[in-house]
């Protein structure tokens, strides 16, 4: 099973095989609040997780999601300046879960009640510095692709 490892020093997730070998790099977005794992913290949570859910199979690219539900709605630079305080989740969602209780598993420290994903974002996010209010956000042709490469239960180890 591949796995992958997000370095939020260098803003990048790697796609690894299972014998650690790279398969693809990303560029990526993570907390501009930096790391931290706790609720209400919008910091991005460090240490081991999995991919519990797959979210948006066959949406089209920048469909607009809410609470993990598609809206209907198709990401567009006007729909962002009539609502310029939206966080827009757009394409698809990996929804990650701790591993590690007391560290990013159960209590205020619950990065999966948190709702901590890797999605993807609309073109004018920057990628490579971080930006997201906890999430990892990706290009959306990038998180497509990711997304149909890694199975549920993928381990994600995000490091500093």
């Amino acid at each position: 099973m591949p796995r992958i490892k997000i370095n939020i020093g260098l803003q990048q997730l790697d796609l690894l095989d299972n014998k650690g070998k790279l398969i693809k790099r990303y560029s990526i977005s993570s907390a501009k609040n930096g790391v931290g794992e706790l609720n209400g913290s919008f910091c991005t949570p460090r240490g081991r997780h999995i991919i519990r859910a797959k979210i948006g199979a066959g949406q089209p690219l920048n469909a607009v999601f809410v609470e993990r539900r598609p809206t209907g709605e198709v990401y567009t630079p006007e729909l962002s300046n009539s609502s310029p305080e939206r966080d827009w989740i757009l394409t698809r969602i990996l929804w990650l879960s701790g591993c590690e209780r007391g560290y990013n598993r159960m209590g205020p420290v619950d990065t999966m009640r948190r709702a901590i994903y890797i999605h993807g974002s609309p073109a004018s996010a920057e990628m490579g510095r971080p930006g997201s209010g906890g999430c990892i956000r990706m290009r959306n042709r990038d998180i497509v692709e990711l997304f149909d490469l890694v199975p549920i239960r993928t381990l994600v180890e995000i490091q500093e």
